[in-house]
């Protein structure tokens, strides 16, 4: 819901990318009418998690407010230094990934009993899913008529890692909220390691990466690594298993005591 909610300072983000930018705010060119479309989608994503939250009754919403005020407060930090190829990358990987810890999400409220939060998340998945279509179909293009720049900022990106963008969340109580939040994800399979390798391992074969033909120097050295760098993540995911979980405060739900 976080996430979702700080969707007007995603398009503040976007609106800084160089050459594709909404110029006036209510342009009528056609990217900026999608990137204004988009924004009031996802924000319904993150009205309809408030709902659902708060109609619960098992969330402490002043705390959720609270991490929601500091997390707009601190801005976007994922790197894509104004740059729209990095920013497309950026994009096409995140939506996969927002999908899929969305449908993961389905999936356990089913187990859990809870077919509307079920249905809910399943929606979302779905939005996400269109989404991520069209920044993919951006860099597939990218890569059509300018393959060695593109090639460059896939590599850039994957370098930096593709940083979630609530990482600067701060609740007030815990500075170490994020860490704690992503450790229970990747425990109950909602975002792990191995998904992040999959994401990876999918546009490298969406994108026909290791087809490429006609890099040249530093381009054809980033293309060997991207498309080398899905089982060194796949690594990852057996470190995270050995790690013993801990037992962790969350101010969100009323301080209960949980394993992360």
């Amino acid at each position: 819901m976080l996430t979702e909610d700080v969707l007007p300072t995603y398009q503040t983000v976007i609106n800084t990318w160089d050459g594709v930018r909404d110029e006036t705010g209510s342009s009528p060119c056609p990217w900026a009418i999608w990137t204004r479309a988009w924004t009031a989608e996802e924000n319904r994503h993150g009205d309809l998690l408030r709902t659902y939250l708060y109609i619960s009754g098992r969330v402490d919403m002043l705390m959720v407010e609270k991490t929601l005020q500091y997390l707009i407060g601190a801005g976007i930090d994922i790197g894509l230094e104004n740059n729209p190829y990095l920013g497309y990358v950026y994009a096409s990987f995140q939506e996969r990934a927002t999908c899929s810890s969305h449908g993961n999400m389905a999936r356990l409220a089913i187990k859990g009993g809870d077919p509307m939060l079920a249905h809910i998340c399943g929606t979302i998945a779905a939005d996400e899913k269109r989404h991520e279509h069209v920044y993919t179909r951006i860099v597939k293009k990218l890569l059509e008529v300018d393959p060695n720049a593109t090639m460059l900022a896939i590599a850039h990106m994957m370098k930096k890692k593709i940083i979630m963008p609530m990482h600067l969340i701060y609740d007030g109580q815990d500075p170490n909220i994020f860490e704690h939040f992503s450790a229970i994800g990747e425990r109950q399979g909602i975002y792990t390691s191995r998904h992040y390798a999959e994401i990876l391992e999918f546009f490298i074969t969406r994108w026909k990466l290791e087809k490429l033909e006609g890099l040249i120097g530093e381009a054809r050295r980033a293309q060997d690594y991207v498309c080398g760098l899905p089982p060194r993540v796949r690594k990852l995911e057996s470190r995270a298993k050995k790690i013993e979980p801990r037992q962790v405060k969350f101010s969100w739900i009323f301080n209960k005591q949980v394993s992360a």
